[in-house]
């Protein structure tokens, strides 16, 4: 019943490679076409910008129109993003760890 992420985010995803993943998620963005699913259920270690990458791919997203959907983030992530006011950001609609 579920459906195939479009990209993964890494196991580890700190300010030494939040840049470079961010471009390779815009790239792929850029390329797409409907909704775009992002896949964070590797995401282990991670500091705040992971929220940074999410937020460009929220941005990419919304100027060609498409929706972002993203899966499997962490509870620590969406407690993070709680606390700088973006969780209802991330949230995909059916996604069971959306609901805590």
């Amino acid at each position: 019943m579920s459906t195939a992420a479009d990209m993964a985010l890494p196991a580890v995803l700190t300010q030494i490679d939040a840049t470079k993943v961010a471009l390779q998620l815009q790239a792929a963005i850029h390329k797409h076409t409907g909704v775009f699913r992002l896949d964070a259920s590797a995401l282990h270690q991670f500091d705040s910008s992971a929220l940074a990458v999410l937020l460009t791919g929220l941005r990419a997203a919304a100027s060609k129109g498409l929706s972002l959907q993203v899966s499997g983030l962490p509870d620590r992530a969406r407690q993070l993003a709680q606390v700088y006011g973006l969780a209802e950001l991330f949230e995909t609609p059916g996604d069971p760890a959306a609901a805590t």
